[in-house]
């Protein structure tokens, strides 16, 4: 009997060595062709311009090609459920941004994948903070200010946003969950059409992302109150942190990260993660993230699934607080 357990022991250990050779063996070859990049967004935006650069830089250090796809609509969730069904072998990966990752899955619940389950991550990229923005004739110059006005206008004060579930919408529910405040969403159809709208005092308020409220703000066009990263920007010195200017526990923003479909061999998702953390020093591409207000993350796949997993739980019980639908 116990010569029986021996070799059955003997066995499982030379499998599992095999097994462990295979996926080097994998890893040693990945890649041996083109590898497929799935950006859930158009053209142009945030999201496809460091998308592209990833690309750029990761295809260098492989040695292969990294062929850029958009495959947008229905808030990114098109993308994200062609990656989430194509073969687990390396050669399709996700470059997509929080809002698809952690807020549109809570806003349409009958998705055809679980992106908890469905995805495998890699890296995450950067981070960008938004910038509280208010129009210049706007009453109150700081957020203090602003709270106590909204406190003794309820429902008067508007906030602008770039869509039904998008960032902006998020940090204004967020806003106003901590602050006890009352304020109106008005949704538009992208950036540039709210903060027109903005700028001609149509609206009151918006939380934007940095790049495209930046230029604004320096151009005395609008006026910045406070900026919702942990830490003050560069480019803004003198705005403070949401955290600074009186509202404890907020932060918020959007983030980038590259992702695979789950099952993908944990050899080449080590070494796509690697060769990131490396394209992650290049100064072109730094120089881009810091443009835009960015900071740059990095880091292993497990730092990034329990980033996910937090930014998940987090927009999703803000989604069900307000109620917010695709409708």
């Amino acid at each position: 009997m116990n010569h029986l357990l021996t070799g059955w022991r003997k066995a499982l250990a030379a499998t599992a060595c095999a097994l462990a050779c295979i996926g080097l063996a994998h890893a040693d070859k990945y890649p041996a062709k083109p590898i497929k990049l799935v950006i859930p967004y158009a053209p142009g935006g945030s999201t496809d311009q460091i998308g592209r650069l990833v690309a750029k830089e990761l295809a260098e250090r492989l040695g292969q090609p990294l062929v850029v796809e958009n495959r947008l609509g229905a808030g990114g969730t098109i993308g994200q459920e062609f990656v989430a069904k194509a073969p687990a072998d390396g050669y399709t990966l996700l470059f997509s941004a929080a809002g698809p990752l952690s807020v549109t899955p809570h806003i349409y619940p009958n998705l055809s994948y679980d992106p908890i389950k469905a995805f495998e991550p890699i890296t995450l990229v950067a981070t960008q903070p938004l910038l509280l923005v208010v129009k210049p004739s706007l009453q109150a110059r700081s957020v203090a200010e602003l709270i106590a006005q909204a406190k003794s206008q309820p429902g008067r004060l508007s906030y602008a946003s770039f869509g039904n579930g998008s960032a902006a919408h998020l940090a204004g529910e967020y806003f106003k969950s901590l602050t006890q405040t009352d304020m109106v969403h008005v949704p538009y159809k992208g950036s540039g059409p709210a903060l027109v709208d903005l700028v001609a005092g149509q609206v009151d308020l918006m939380f934007d992302v940095f790049s495209t409220a930046a230029p604004l703000v320096k151009g005395d066009k609008l006026r910045a109150l406070a900026i919702t990263s942990t830490e003050r920007s560069p480019q803004f010195p003198q705005v403070p942190t949401m955290q600074q200017a009186g509202v404890p526990g907020f932060e918020a923003g959007t983030w980038f990260g590259l992702l695979a479909p789950t099952g993908t061999p944990k050899t080449v998702v080590a070494r796509l993660s690697q060769e990131v953390n490396a394209a992650l020093q290049s100064k072109e591409l730094r120089d881009v993230l810091a443009a835009q207000g960015a900071s740059v993350r990095g880091g292993s796949p497990d730092d990034f699934r329990t980033y996910f997993l937090a930014e998940y739980s987090k927009w999703g019980n803000i989604v069900k607080a307000a109620g917010i639908t695709n409708n």
